[in-house]
């Protein structure tokens, strides 16, 4: 089964850290052979809270996921981002 990585972002504190997040997290997802069916975009919120951004990662496989997100090369770029957004970051398994 495939594996999917979708981040719901709460805020974003700084737009430089997220284009600078964005640069690096991309070369680690082209590693794990994923492959970006959203990146930010036009959204509408019809329940909840509207997010400033989401993301939505597919991989090969539920571990290819997870093998991405714990990769020395994700978390060098994860680090960009502490203390400037809030997020929700979940790992999927899905079809």
């Amino acid at each position: 089964m495939k594996g999917y990585v979708v981040c719901v972002y709460k805020s974003i504190g700084n737009e430089q850290k997220l284009r600078e997040y964005a640069l690096r997290a991309k070369a680690a997802v082209e590693k794990f052979k994923g492959r970006f069916l959203i990146r930010g975009g036009k959204s509408i919120s019809n329940e909840g809270e509207k997010s400033p951004r989401t993301v939505v990662i597919e991989f090969p496989s539920y571990e290819e996921a997870n093998s991405f997100y714990k990769s020395k090369e994700y978390q060098d770029a994860h680090e960009i981002l502490k203390g400037y957004v809030e997020r929700q970051f979940q790992i999927v398994e899905g079809t």
